[in-house]
């Protein structure tokens, strides 16, 4: 292919790689406290949906009177500032705790002062079993557990009870959860268009694995007699064999998966980030990739660090046979020929069959792990050897994994810079830290060859400077924190703001020196 060729293509991709998509696309690993390198347990959640808010939230814990109500809300997902109601509707009304714990809030909850953790995963799975007239979406599922539980075990049984009297109102989803002990995967979809309910399991990870959810129903074969590793709605089976998705008399085993989300296991788009997450961290078991039932965890050949999960997150194939810049190379020299640095790996899935990447792939087939579209990505750390407020961190990036700076956020912290608290879905806005992100993303995958090595210097610096602190910081909190609580968070909430402040001026110059630089060189 010669260089004007790959010019003109390049021109297409900078167009495509900016057009939003509304998609829920959303991947999350889970680390078990044995498989981790400091015995952290950890969930994940890349927001790939280009569609949620863009502003950070942190809700204080809260005392209530005696028979006061709970709203359960639709459309929080969206609110452009707190307090916001347009588009926001209650959906039914629930009893009010009389405490309720305090938690980080981004599009969707992700961890509460308590270390519990969650991340989220859309499935889908049989849209006849949708009832969206009933009271619960996936995110106030997040956010009411959250407030209530301290545990995974806690949250899953908080939603199984809660779903039962009120109903759930959204497709298939996949919830993570962690705590200082354990990590589960839990599945849920509705029972009905007219029923109140729904269908849920959860199976543990064990300690010393990981696990994984691409958008698709993983929970197989279960044994409910073993309730150290498996819980689930006491409809399971009846609402499979009632509507012919699973015959008892068959001789095949029940799968929960293969009755509720049978297309999920068919789709590349999933099982191929599957595959990846697995074989970076164990290559030892040399799993195909067009393999199509995984084991629902593996035991990483080494322990897991933090680092790690960032680069898989980061990963686009590269490397591989499923590279999706693998066809864009050029003409350097005669006879010479070598990437294009206008090769990007964040196209638009309308581009794809286009240059038949892949075989050609659509909205329903393959993808990467990271996307030109997510409104944010959160990696969890709940740890049992340290005070609630210390041990519990959210390690949170603005927009595209492969480009952002993950800053270091403590669940004990009371405050963020009110960059981090404005919505920017409405216009470009200066004061709105997720533009500063957003922007270095769009911009970079233009001339990605190029560019990205000049944000990799600019986000490594960061992360290597929050892992070197990490160990002291953690240390002078907790000693805080053992003489005094409030002057514990009053630190933590310092160095959190700090960080976040300097990692978002950062990116604002970083997006204009490569505006600078780039600009008219295309």
């Amino acid at each position: 292919m010669n260089t004007r060729v790959m010019t003109a293509i390049a021109a297409v991709l900078l167009i495509a790689a900016v057009i939003p998509a509304a998609l829920d696309a959303c991947t999350t690993i889970m680390v078990g406290r044995k498989a981790s390198v400091d015995g952290s347990v950890t969930t994940s959640h890349t927001c790939d949906s280009r569609i949620d808010r863009t502003w950070f939230e942190l809700v204080p814990p809260g005392r209530h009177r005696g028979g006061s109500v709970c709203g359960v809300y639709s459309g929080l997902r969206f609110m452009k500032f707190p307090g916001d109601t347009a588009g926001v509707r209650v959906t039914v009304e629930i009893p009010q705790g009389e405490r309720t714990h305090g938690y980080i809030n981004t599009a969707y909850p992700c961890m509460n002062d308590r270390q519990l953790a969650v991340g989220e995963s859309t499935f889908g799975g049989r849209k006849e079993l949708r009832n969206k007239a009933s009271g619960f979406s996936c995110e106030e599922l997040c956010r009411i557990a959250l407030e209530r539980a301290a545990t995974c075990r806690e949250a899953i049984m908080v939603i199984g009870e809660l779903v039962a009297e009120y109903g759930y109102n959204d497709g298939g989803e996949c919830l993570t959860f962690a705590d200082t002990r354990e990590a589960w995967e839990f599945e849920i979809i509705g029972c009905g268009e007219d029923c109140v309910g729904a269908v849920w399991v959860a199976q543990r990870i064990p300690d010393d694995h990981v696990g994984v959810n691409a958008n698709a129903a993983r929970i197989l074969e279960i044994d409910l007699d073993d309730t150290d590793h498996f819980m689930a709605s006491d409809n399971i089976f009846d609402v499979a064999i009632e509507r012919g998705y699973w015959d008892p008399g068959s001789g095949e085993p029940f799968r929960f998966a293969y009755a509720y989300n049978p297309g999920g296991r068919n789709s590349m788009a999933a099982r191929r980030r599957e595959w990846r997450v697995f074989d970076l961290l164990a290559p030892s078991l040399e799993l195909d990739p067009n393999d199509k039932d995984y084991p629902f965890s593996i035991k990483p050949d080494t322990l897991v660090t933090v680092a790690q999960l960032m680069e898989i997150f980061r990963d686009t194939f590269e490397g591989t046979e499923y590279d999706m810049t693998k066809f864009m190379y050029v003409e350097s020299e005669p006879g010479k020929f070598e990437k294009s640095p206008y090769a990007n790996p964040f196209m638009h899935y309308d581009m794809m069959p286009l240059f038949k990447i892949n075989g050609g792939w659509n909205r329903m087939g393959e993808r990467c792990i990271a996307r030109y579209y997510c409104t944010y990505i959160t990696i969890t750390q709940s740890r049992s050897s340290l005070p609630d407020p210390v041990g519990g961190l959210v390690w949170f990036g603005w927009d595209n994994p492969a480009q952002t700076a993950f800053v270091p956020v403590y669940c004990g912290i009371t405050d963020i810079p009110d960059s981090w608290k404005l919505c920017g879905r409405a216009a470009f806005d200066r004061e709105c830290a997720w533009w500063a992100f957003n922007r270095v993303s769009d911009l970079s995958a233009q001339k990605w060859g190029q560019m990205r090595v000049e944000v990799d210097s600019v986000r490594t610096t960061f992360e290597e400077e929050a892992f070197a602190k990490q160990a002291e910081v953690e240390k002078k909190a907790a000693e805080l924190f053992a003489k005094s609580p409030k002057k514990a968070q009053k630190y933590l909430t310092g160095y959190t703001g700090e960080f976040a402040d300097r990692a978002t001026k950062a990116y604002w110059d970083l997006g204009d020196h490569l505006f600078w630089k780039y600009t008219g060189k295309f």
